[in-house]
């Protein structure tokens, strides 16, 4: 009896120690996770604030490049003959014409026929999966087509739903082929039985934008009842000329790229705006905002708003204590008339002899005269509510092209109210009260969007009448995120599919996957701490009067959020980013992306500014040819001398292109201007450096 009793206890300690060690594991893995979780969302910020900073140094720029595009007539006679043509489709359609390019023998890729058959789109389909490239007569053909259908859509498609049948919604591909070709595989390819939404940011970031589009495009075609894309910002051809689809575009289809583009533009500010699903179910690209009406945003000639990424200022209901800087929205003043005397006229550069005096004269004139039919006054940027002696269609301008960019630009926000989205520079952050009011006032349940990575794929906020999702997985670098799409059927209720399209991260631990996107984002961090060394230097010895070379931990973190501006952890990222003494503080003279670097190095400028320049060179560069000739040059100097009201001569600006073609062969590449100049931020309004 005895031994049975000391068995039994022998065995009730030893299940007992089993129990605490698998506690303790269970604890242990736990704190594991957290760890893991902690070091994912500190990855994902750091990504997520230096995406956003990147378009803020858009934002610096776009103000500038609609200035140039909308008075910087061309100098090749394509370009002048595309300016002359008049708006009428019919010439459009001759200039866009295909049937003079011939499809040579030796091409290998997919041949179309036209109406677009599924044999057809298939063929293209399995094509770029093994990337072949389509010919560029074939290109013009899809797009053209594109183009007359898109012009008689409505601003909003509307959907319904059966029980036979599931709706699915995708959200931003961003030109990652990889990601709509695993949606096809796993969900299926569009057809009457399995219609598609694409919510907008087809292209830029990614290689594979025009594919993409050719894709979408052609289904769109084959299946114009189930096939639905909605606008995103990124279909818009400023931005592309920033984030990569305009040089994607050019690269491959050298010849032909120009008229691409031209007629790419064309149909950007054709694709709707929204779509709806049974009256209930509200799908835009980026949000809405307190001024969000459906009915206005029915009626608006969407194809007349050209750019929807222009600056001025507005006041928004219950912003009156608000400063004037943080006002900013972003509205187009490129509405086109439809008679010549109702818009300003596009202005030529060929007569840029004319004196200064006039050139400034003329265009601050043109300038004022778009803010007065804009409603603006010309002293303060609060928007002026049209009088009776108004331009009868001065609000119809205004409040559309307004709400195209809150529909297109905006992010929502966890508390109420709605103001201006200064993180982007367009479009506003708007709360749950909005997301109440906006959907009650048109009876609807939900609103679908997309514009924001999320590490899932999808996020719900507003007590589940906001939903996002994001379709391109890997958005920032393998293992970051994934993508994940919705199916939706008669019910309503969204159903998420999540995918990874990359197989190397199909195949890493989390473990693994975690340290693999941290060193990316540290990388990417520290790139952002060599461009801007010289100011964290100079903020550094803020701190440091003494000229010692040490700061404490809280000074350094203060002084580089003050520089960077990207609302980070500085104090948690420090280890990772500077070297410390052995009492703690912070050796800033040795950090290890600075070491050994001059402060007035000019690697750091041309680094800090690459994108800036080359998108630059690509709107000075108006024929596309990959080199700028001495007449694009001096147009573009008049203007810019016009812009920045600093008088420049002819001479001057023959000596400025001369010393900067180096090898003298009468014109500019891009390598001869990426070095020749330094540009400041263009918040100064000024050049830093000019080649001597």
């Amino acid at each position: 009896m005895g031994c049975g009793l000391r068995k039994s206890e022998v065995q009730q300690k030893k299940c007992d120690r089993a129990i605490r060690a698998a506690l303790l594991i269970q604890r242990w893995y736990r704190q594991y996770v957290a760890r893991l979780e902690i070091r994912r969302r500190c990855t994902w910020n750091i990504f997520q604030s230096i995406e956003y900073a990147g378009q803020q140094d858009q934002i610096k720029l776009y103000n500038f490049f609609g200035f140039l595009m909308d008075h910087f007539t061309p100098a090749s006679s394509e370009s002048k003959t595309v300016t002359l043509i008049t708006h009428s489709f019919i010439q459009w359609e001759r200039y866009f014409c295909y049937k003079s390019i011939d499809v040579p023998d030796s091409y290998t890729g997919p041949h179309l026929t036209f109406p677009m058959t599924f044999c057809g789109v298939s063929k293209l389909v399995e094509a770029f999966k093994h990337k072949q490239q389509l010919h560029a007569r074939y290109v013009l053909q899809i797009l053209g087509e594109t183009w007359r259908l898109l012009r008689i859509l409505p601003n909003i498609s509307h959907l319904s739903s059966c029980h036979t049948k599931e709706i699915t919604i995708c959200g931003d591909l961003h030109g990652q082929l990889e990601d709509l070709l695993l949606i096809f595989y796993k969900n299926g390819l569009p057809s009457p039985e399995k219609p598609y939404v694409f919510n907008g940011d087809f292209v830029d970031r990614g290689k594979n934008s025009l594919e993409i589009l050719l894709i979408l495009f052609g289904f769109l075609l084959l299946y114009p009842n189930d096939v639905h894309l909605n606008r995103g910002n990124h279909e818009d051809h400023i931005v592309n000329l920033r984030y990569g689809f305009t040089k994607e575009v050019l690269g491959k289809y050298r010849v032909h790229g120009k008229k691409i583009l031209k007629l790419l533009q064309k149909i950007f500010s054709w694709l709707p705006l929204a779509t709806v699903i049974d009256h209930k179910v509200l799908i835009v690209h980026g949000g809405i905002s307190d001024t969000t009406d459906l009915n206005v945003i029915a009626r608006v000639d969407r194809h007349k708003v050209r750019k929807t990424f222009h600056f001025q200022f507005i006041v928004r209901n219950g912003d009156a204590g608000v400063p004037v800087d943080f006002r900013r929205r972003v509205r187009s003043l490129t509405h086109h008339s439809s008679t010549p005397s109702q818009g300003p006229p596009r202005r030529s550069l060929h007569n840029l002899h004319i004196s200064h005096q006039q050139m400034n004269w003329s265009v601050d004139n043109e300038l004022k005269k778009r803010r007065r039919l804009a409603g603006f006054d010309q002293s303060y940027g609060e928007r002026k509510k049209p009088d009776s002696d108004s331009d009868p269609d001065s609000e119809g301008r205004l409040i559309p092209s307004v709400q195209m960019v809150d529909l297109l630009w905006s992010d929502p926000m966890p508390q109420n109210g709605c103001i201006p989205n200064e993180v982007r520079g367009g479009g506003c952050y708007w709360g749950p009260d909005v997301t109440e009011e906006v959907l009650g006032r048109h009876n609807l349940q939900l609103l679908i969007r997309s514009h924001e990575c999320k590490q899932d794929g999808y996020e719900f906020c507003h007590n589940r009448r906001v939903l996002t999702i994001f379709s391109a997985s890997n958005y920032y670098e393998v293992g970051s995120n994934r993508g994940a799409y919705i199916r939706m059927g008669a019910d309503l209720v969204p159903h998420f599919v999540q995918y990874q399209a990359s197989r190397t991260c199909r195949e890493l631990t989390l473990r693994q996957s975690v340290g693999w996107t941290e060193r990316s984002a540290l990388q990417a961090l520290r790139r952002q701490l060599f461009v801007h060394k010289s100011d964290l230097i100079s903020a550094f010895r803020e701190f440091d009067p003494n000229n010692t070379g040490i700061i404490s931990p809280s000074h350094w973190a203060s002084a580089t959020e003050s520089v960077l501006k990207l609302g980070l952890p500085w104090r948690v990222l420090r280890p990772q980013l500077v070297s410390s003494t052995k009492n703690g503080m912070v050796d800033y003279q040795d950090c290890k992306t600075m070491k050994n670097i001059s402060d007035t190095s000019l690697l750091e400028t041309m680094y800090k500014n690459h994108s800036n320049l080359e998108t630059i060179f690509r709107i000075i560069d108006t024929d596309h040819s990959g080199l700028i000739s001495y007449e694009e040059f001096r147009q573009t100097w008049k203007l810019l001398s016009s812009h920045l009201k600093t008088e420049i001569s002819d001479d001057v600006i023959a000596n400025l292109a001369q010393s900067i073609d180096f090898n003298k062969d009468g014109s500019i590449d891009i390598n001869e201007f990426m070095e020749a100049f330094r540009l400041v931020d263009l918040s100064e309004g000024i050049l830093q450096e000019i080649p001597q």
